[in-house]
């Protein structure tokens, strides 16, 4: 079993980053502007809060692109949000030959568009695929939706885009964690969650073609369905702390796998890195005892679910299942396979969990 995990940001580049992102900041808010919790309601001018449409400018601004607009409804919403602005229903929709996110495939139902699948691993393929259908928009899933993906999402967007075919990436997982995100490698749109950078539940950000996110405004003009400005700053102010928390925690399931790889864990037969969805540690054990293990792990202090795939809330080692796409591609995987992802702990804590969970079920 081969995985293609995504490269993670150095601790030394996610300070640059961090950096960037408070250099934006300053160009668009005054010093005293930026200690205030934000305003609410429809005002004029914005139809919006007025510091949402400054936080806003300032994720546009950070990512290189033309626009942005905060949404209610987390990553899902997003998405949704920018299939609906690229695409009218019944229309059609490339996407990668591989198990579709779930949210995702009911965004693609409920908006009854027809699908066109390609191995985005191969560029011939895609190539062959392009030249033989014509789709009226694209979604690349940047992070990895098979173990054994290990395309680069630069090149795959400039051969759809070389067909002038809109693209739409999601970015949920990696944003933060590698130098570029969609719109900076060519998409037309980014979606992502901002409760998966240690932001406010249930927010939602796509960036991209000024065109497009206006769209998206327009016809999200109720109050109800606005951002209010304390909800936009709290997001922003929480996404500073996110690329260096984010690095080391790279740094740490790299730590972990060297160690589990050289044995330092009885009833673990290997361990590796693999983004699914998130960048964890995948580890293989020696009995089909999965489920127990991941039980006893609860007991020991780890959490045993996801919250928002690294949500504020997530500080405790995750210990579960993996993901649903990558159990549809490996059979056993639910009795083999766990997935942990390390937050906010260390090695130490990580390993000593693991042990003694299995340890237990011996």
């Amino acid at each position: 079993m081969q995985t293609f995990p995504l490269v993670p940001l150095t601790i030394d580049q996610a300070m640059r980053l961090q950096f960037k992102l408070v250099d934006k900041i300053t160009a668009h808010f005054g010093g005293a502007e930026f200690l205030s919790c934000g305003d609410v309601g429809l005002v004029s001018g914005f139809n919006k809060p007025s510091y949402t449409a400054k936080v806003e400018a300032v994720l546009a601004d950070f990512f290189d692109c033309e626009a942005c607009v905060l949404v209610r409804g987390a990553g899902t919403a997003a998405i949704r949000w920018g299939l609906w602005s690229l695409v009218k229903p019944n229309g059609s929709i490339l996407l990668h030959d591989a198990p579709i996110y779930p949210t995702t495939k009911t965004i693609v139902e409920s908006m009854a568009l027809k699908t066109i699948v390609s191995d985005y691993n191969s560029e011939s393929t895609l190539i062959k695929t392009l030249g033989a259908v014509s789709a009226d928009c694209a979604l690349i899933q940047y992070s990895r939706q098979k173990i054994d993906d290990h395309y680069t999402i630069a090149d795959v967007i400039a051969i759809i885009a070389g067909k002038n075919i809109p693209i739409i990436t999601d970015d949920n997982y990696v944003v933060m964690k590698t130098d570029k995100i969609g719109v900076q490698c060519g998409a037309d749109l980014s979606a992502f969650s901002l409760f998966k950078l240690l932001g406010p539940e249930g927010i939602g950000c796509v960036l991209g073609k000024r065109c497009y996110i206006e769209r998206i405004t327009k016809a999200n003009y109720s109050g109800g369905g606005q951002v209010q400005g304390h909800e936009a700053m709290d997001a922003l102010r929480s996404l500073v702390y996110t690329p260096v928390a984010l690095a080391i925690q790279a740094e740490v399931g790299t730590e972990v796998i060297r160690r589990l790889n050289a044995g330092e864990v009885r009833g673990v037969k290997r361990a590796f890195i693999a983004n699914a969805q998130s960048r964890v540690i995948i580890v293989e054990l020696s009995e089909p005892n999965a489920p127990s293990v991941i039980e006893n792990a609860e007991k020991l202090g780890a959490a045993p679910h996801p919250v928002g795939a690294e949500s504020r809330y997530e500080i405790t080692p995750m210990f579960y299942r993996v993901s649903g796409t990558f159990r549809a591609s490996i059979p056993d995987a639910d009795s083999r396979l766990i997935r942990i992802n390390p937050m906010r702990s260390g090695a130490d804590t990580v390993l000593r969990i693991l042990a003694q969970a299995i340890q237990i079920d011996i």
